[in-house]
Protein backbone atom coordinates (compact mmCIF):
# COMPACT_ATOMS: atom_id res chain seq x y z
CA UNK A 1 0.00 0.00 0.00
CA UNK A 2 1.10 3.29 -1.04
CA UNK A 3 1.33 6.22 1.41
CA UNK A 4 -0.52 9.75 -0.22
CA UNK A 5 -0.95 13.21 0.94
CA UNK A 6 1.29 12.32 3.97
CA UNK A 7 3.19 15.40 5.18
CA UNK A 8 5.87 15.94 6.85
CA UNK A 9 5.89 17.33 10.51
CA UNK A 10 5.92 21.11 11.06
CA UNK A 11 8.91 22.37 12.53
CA UNK A 12 10.80 19.20 12.82
CA UNK A 13 12.90 19.73 9.37
CA UNK A 14 13.68 23.32 9.43
CA UNK A 15 11.98 25.86 6.40
CA UNK A 16 11.16 25.13 3.06
CA UNK A 17 13.75 26.41 0.56
CA UNK A 18 10.80 28.38 -0.75
CA UNK A 19 10.42 30.41 2.59
CA UNK A 20 13.97 31.48 2.51
CA UNK A 21 13.85 32.19 -0.91
CA UNK A 22 11.03 34.33 -0.89
CA UNK A 23 12.04 36.49 2.51
CA UNK A 24 15.50 36.81 0.13
CA UNK A 25 13.45 38.41 -2.58
CA UNK A 26 11.34 40.25 -0.23
CA UNK A 27 14.82 42.04 1.16
CA UNK A 28 16.43 42.21 -1.79
CA UNK A 29 13.50 44.05 -3.22
CA UNK A 30 13.05 46.35 -0.69
CA UNK A 31 16.94 47.45 -0.35
CA UNK A 32 16.51 47.79 -4.44
CA UNK A 33 13.72 50.34 -3.47
CA UNK A 34 14.96 51.87 -0.86
CA UNK A 35 17.89 53.02 -3.27
CA UNK A 36 15.96 54.01 -6.33
CA UNK A 37 13.65 56.04 -4.12
CA UNK A 38 16.85 57.96 -2.66
CA UNK A 39 18.29 58.38 -6.63
CA UNK A 40 15.04 59.70 -7.56
CA UNK A 41 15.18 62.26 -4.27
CA UNK A 42 19.08 63.30 -5.43
CA UNK A 43 17.90 64.09 -9.12
CA UNK A 44 15.08 66.48 -7.66
CA UNK A 45 17.28 67.92 -5.33
CA UNK A 46 20.14 68.77 -7.68
CA UNK A 47 17.78 69.78 -10.35
CA UNK A 48 15.96 72.40 -8.07
CA UNK A 49 19.16 73.49 -6.01
CA UNK A 50 21.00 73.25 -9.27
CA UNK A 51 19.61 75.42 -11.27
CA UNK A 52 21.85 79.22 -11.10
CA UNK A 53 19.25 81.05 -13.09
CA UNK A 54 15.23 80.74 -13.01
CA UNK A 55 13.01 82.99 -15.03
CA UNK A 56 9.24 83.91 -15.26
CA UNK A 57 7.38 85.85 -17.83
CA UNK A 58 5.11 87.89 -15.85
CA UNK A 59 3.36 89.38 -18.64
CA UNK A 60 3.59 90.41 -22.56
CA UNK A 61 1.89 92.81 -23.93
CA UNK A 62 1.47 93.42 -28.38
CA UNK A 63 3.08 96.87 -28.49
CA UNK A 64 2.94 96.71 -32.06
CA UNK A 65 2.31 94.86 -35.32
CA UNK A 66 6.35 94.47 -35.62
CA UNK A 67 6.50 94.05 -32.03
CA UNK A 68 6.01 92.53 -28.41
CA UNK A 69 7.13 93.61 -25.12
CA UNK A 70 7.54 91.04 -22.65
CA UNK A 71 7.80 91.61 -18.54
CA UNK A 72 10.36 89.29 -17.33
CA UNK A 73 10.96 88.43 -13.69
CA UNK A 74 14.88 86.48 -13.33
CA UNK A 75 15.95 84.96 -10.07
CA UNK A 76 19.53 83.81 -10.11
CA UNK A 77 22.20 82.92 -7.34
CA UNK A 78 25.04 85.30 -6.17
CA UNK A 79 27.26 86.38 -8.89
CA UNK A 80 25.65 83.98 -12.01
CA UNK A 81 25.23 85.14 -14.77
CA UNK A 82 23.25 83.85 -17.68
CA UNK A 83 20.58 84.16 -20.38
CA UNK A 84 17.09 83.50 -20.74
CA UNK A 85 15.09 82.89 -24.48
CA UNK A 86 11.93 84.45 -25.09
CA UNK A 87 9.86 84.13 -28.54
CA UNK A 88 7.13 85.48 -29.91
CA UNK A 89 4.44 83.23 -31.27
CA UNK A 90 1.96 83.92 -34.57
CA UNK A 91 -1.81 83.36 -34.77
CA UNK A 92 -1.31 79.74 -36.27
CA UNK A 93 1.59 79.20 -33.95
CA UNK A 94 4.56 79.91 -35.86
CA UNK A 95 7.68 81.43 -34.16
CA UNK A 96 7.95 84.98 -35.37
CA UNK A 97 10.59 86.47 -33.11
CA UNK A 98 12.55 85.50 -30.71
CA UNK A 99 15.46 86.90 -28.64
CA UNK A 100 18.29 85.86 -26.09
CA UNK A 101 18.20 88.49 -22.99
CA UNK A 102 21.55 88.46 -21.22
CA UNK A 103 21.52 89.01 -17.35
CA UNK A 104 24.67 90.45 -16.03
CA UNK A 105 23.57 92.18 -13.40
CA UNK A 106 24.70 91.65 -9.53
CA UNK A 107 21.24 91.56 -8.26
CA UNK A 108 19.89 88.32 -7.57
CA UNK A 109 16.28 89.36 -8.81
CA UNK A 110 15.99 91.37 -11.86
CA UNK A 111 12.57 92.96 -13.21
CA UNK A 112 12.64 93.61 -17.08
CA UNK A 113 10.63 94.51 -19.35
CA UNK A 114 12.29 93.53 -22.81
CA UNK A 115 10.89 94.45 -26.49
CA UNK A 116 10.79 91.23 -29.29
CA UNK A 117 11.27 92.47 -32.70
CA UNK A 118 8.88 89.77 -34.81
CA UNK A 119 8.12 89.23 -38.62
CA UNK A 120 4.66 89.31 -38.32
CA UNK A 121 2.02 90.35 -35.76
CA UNK A 122 2.20 87.90 -33.09
CA UNK A 123 -0.60 87.02 -30.70
CA UNK A 124 1.54 85.09 -28.38
CA UNK A 125 4.76 85.28 -26.33
CA UNK A 126 6.52 82.25 -24.61
CA UNK A 127 9.85 81.92 -22.13
CA UNK A 128 11.61 79.40 -23.32
CA UNK A 129 13.69 79.00 -20.74
CA UNK A 130 16.70 80.50 -18.79
CA UNK A 131 20.68 79.06 -18.64
CA UNK A 132 23.55 79.58 -16.50
CA UNK A 133 27.24 80.46 -18.38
Amino acid sequence: MGVTGERLPEGRYGRAAEARTDRGLKIVGAFLGAGLLALIGWFGYDYIAGQKVSGEMIKFDIAAADRVDVHLEVRKADGAKGYCTVRALAESGAEVGRKEVRFDQAAARVDEVVAVRTTERATAAQLLGCTAD
